[in-house]
């Protein structure tokens, strides 16, 4: 899945409004900054003028001890100039810091309030490229883009209030200049905004592209896509290089522009400022001054075209960021916080689909009583994980209802009603971490007693003794130095942990030998004790003695009842159980 080329051209000022909404709460320092800044600025161009002072005061009138004096001064300001220079430099990369860590907590915190519907249709490269490049971006606008392009700006500011003090006439032809360097610029934002946006989207496309080949590099080998893989990175990070070196050339135009706008300027300056002083109408302290803010002048433009260049990454960075902070958090549901649950569970006429009317769902009515065992079965793709996710919330259905203790889903808050359900899934997730850690995921009510009695009651207490640290195992990413079985075994004890009212196993015994099995089965049987319980299996034996076994076929409920009246039904159920111990 490619990102799409999404917004619109010309955003940016209202873009630019909410990043510095991110400095608003550290105004002081912003204050201390400005301050710091516009000193700064007098401090350095101060220098030129002390020269005028020296040549028209001292060196053509020859008097050496004044012009030791000057001297003096112009050390003193050099010395001015390192020490605000510091404190500059401190408090602007401070600040900038402050607020990127501000920008990666709002992202990381509504990733996680985020429905699973936008997880299934963003890649998480695409993700990934947004919290990594895109909010880096943001660093450099932060940090080094706009406070300094605020810095050169007052820079430019203090040598036009110089130059128009000692000569209006030589202010007015340095002005002269500015129409043309402000159609310079204005030009290379027309162009190079969209480059930097596309760059932006081509960039997160082929870091998509890697993360994909990457997590599924065993895929790769084995079905011998290498080449293909490699053709398909190769086109975007083409792509990518494209709109990179569209961008580049624009920005590249800039400077010779530059240099040749100072030396038009320079040129001017000398055949006005030396015909003044030969005919005494100029003092020559002035133009030795004005042969320094010349180039002054034009180094600080040259710098905005740097920060320019940042900003305008920033800027196309900072839409695809908001693209995702504007994406719709899942709903909190209601204002119900069940303590427990006595654990019924009624789907009500219940249709749902993942896309359009593609119905996954249809019409799919039953009912599991409080501390009764509802199994499902049927064949891939008949809609069994769909249940269990609609029971956890973790998708809004379209038609129907969904009761909990008789009560609608949607009253429920979904934070409070996840913490009553307690989920084993057939492919365990573990995090990085210890043992105990995975069991207990971060939740304080969680006591290490109760972890190691959670884990012996689940009887995967026999694996982790004989880890090297015990609970205190490191565990590798996505538990690889574990066997399918152990990770299973530690996500029932993860479940058991949290003290659930409703128990869902997804495919709990898929996977493992035949002794791992037995420690599984027999978990299975010990958290599932006075809890309701709803188990989805392939292996028909790890059901039988479920109070009700419900058949899917095509999104609907075919057969409904225990082991033993389904088997009579000669139905769907029977023949699955003829094919599974025939064979």
């Amino acid at each position: 899945m490619k990102t799409d080329d999404t917004g619109v051209k010309g955003v940016e000022f209202r873009v630019l409004r909410r990043l510095l909404g991110y400095l608003r709460p550290y105004w002081p320092w912003m204050i201390l900054t400005f301050l710091l800044i516009f000193t700064s600025s007098i401090a350095r161009q101060a220098g030129p003028y002390l020269s005028k002072i020296a040549v028209d005061d001292y060196i053509i009138p020859g008097d050496r001890a004044g012009l030791s004096d000057v001297i003096y001064w112009y050390c003193a300001l050099l010395l001015l100039q390192f020490v605000i220079g510091y404190g500059q430099h401190w408090t602007t990369t401070m600040v900038g810091q402050w607020a990127m860590r501000d920008v990666r907590m709002q992202i990381f915190s509504h990733l996680q309030r985020l429905p699973l519907r936008f997880f299934d249709r963003t890649p998480i490269g695409d993700l990934m490229a947004r919290n990594t490049s895109d909010v880096d971006a943001l660093n450099e606008l932060f940090t080094d883009g706009l406070l300094s392009m605020i810095s050169e700006l007052i820079t430019i500011v203090t040598i036009l209030a110089f130059i128009f003090y000692m000569d209006a006439k030589l202010g007015l032809i340095t002005c002269a200049m500015l129409p043309i360097v402000g159609l310079i610029i204005f030009w290379l934002h027309g162009r190079s905004y969209e480059a930097f946006r596309k760059a932006r989207i081509h960039f997160a496309n082929f870091t998509a592209s890697l993360q994909e080949s990457i997590s599924g590099i065993e895929v790769v080998q084995l079905f011998r896509c290498e080449k293909k893989k490699v053709q398909q990175f190769g086109d975007e990070n083409d792509h990518y290089l494209t709109a990179r070196m569209t961008s580049v050339l624009y920005h590249s135009i800039y400077f010779p522009i530059m240099e040749a706008s100072g030396v038009m300027l320079l040129a001017g300056v000398l055949w006005y400022g030396g015909g003044e002083v030969l005919r005494d109408e100029l003092e020559w302290g002035v133009l030795v001054a004005m042969l320094q803010y010349v180039p002054r002048f034009f180094m600080p433009i040259r710098d905005i075209a740097e920060r320019y260049a940042s900003i305008q990454v920033a800027m196309a960075s900072s839409e695809r960021i908001y693209e995702l902070l504007d994406s719709p958090v899942e709903p909190s549901g209601g204002d119900l916080r069940p303590s427990n649950l006595k654990g019924s569970i009624k789907f009500k006429n219940v249709w749902f689909a993942y896309q359009g009317e593609d119905w996954v769902l249809r019409d799919v009515s039953f009912c599991a009583e409080p501390g009764q065992s509802i199994a499902i079965v049927g064949a891939t793709g008949a809609g069994k994980t769909t249940i269990i996710s609609l029971v956890c919330r973790l998708y809004n259905i379209q038609k129907g209802a969904i009761l909990v203790d008789n009560i609608d889903i949607r009253e429920w808050n979904v934070e409070a009603l996840r913490e009553r359900i307690g989920v084993v899934q057939q492919d365990v997730f573990l995090f990085a971490g210890d043992v105990a850690a995975n069991i207990a995921l971060g939740m304080p009510e969680i006591s290490q007693d109760k972890i190691e009695q959670a884990a012996k009651f689940v009887n995967a207490d026999r694996f982790i003794s004989m880890l090297p640290d015990g609970y205190g195992h490191n565990v590798k990413e996505r538990g690889s130095d574990l066997s399918v079985g152990q990770r299973q075994l530690l996500s029932f004890a993860r479940a058991l942990a949290a003290e659930p009212d409703i128990l869902v196993l997804d495919e709990a015994t898929a996977s493992v030998d035949t002794e791992t099995e037995m420690w599984i089965q027999d978990a299975v049987e010990k958290i599932m004790h006075d809890r309701t319980s709803i188990v989805i299996a392939h292996r028909l034996s790890t059901i039988r003695s479920a109070d009700k076994i419900l058949v899917m076929h095509h999104g609907k409920i075919r057969e409904e009842g225990r082991h033993e009246e389904l088997l009579r039904l000669n139905g769907i159920y029977a023949r699955l159980h003829k094919l599974q111990y025939d064979s």
